[in-house]
């Protein structure tokens, strides 16, 4: 398979305009002593974007319509959400997400 020229550049631009705004920051705050209010603050980031991530799976969202809930979804993550509380560790929670999705999707 043959790859033009144009397309080439293209995947190059996207790449460098993605890979940019991630660095950048880093780069740029190395070097600098953030006030402990901003580290606190920023320490909530992550929180927040996985929270709405999470929220936005579990909606299904139809236009002039309220959002519904995803039955599969909240379903597979009552027990992800348990195993995350009881054991804090990645490894287990990505693995009993993984097959409580599998399991309800093949009951469902």
């Amino acid at each position: 398979m043959a790859i033009s020229t144009y397309t080439l550049l293209v995947i190059i631009g996207c790449g460098i305009v993605t890979f940019i705004p991630r660095v950048l920051p880093f780069i740029f705050v190395r070097k600098l002593a953030l006030p402990d209010v901003v580290i606190r603050f920023l320490s909530f980031v992550p929180l927040a974007i996985l929270t709405a991530l999470f929220v936005q799976s579990l909606l299904i969202t139809r236009a002039n319509n309220f959002p519904l809930i995803n039955l599969e979804n909240l379903l597979a993550s009552l027990p992800t959400i348990i195993t995350a509380i009881l054991t804090k560790n990645l490894m287990w929670i990505v693995v009993v997400g993984i097959l409580s999705m599998a399991i309800i999707r093949l009951i469902l």
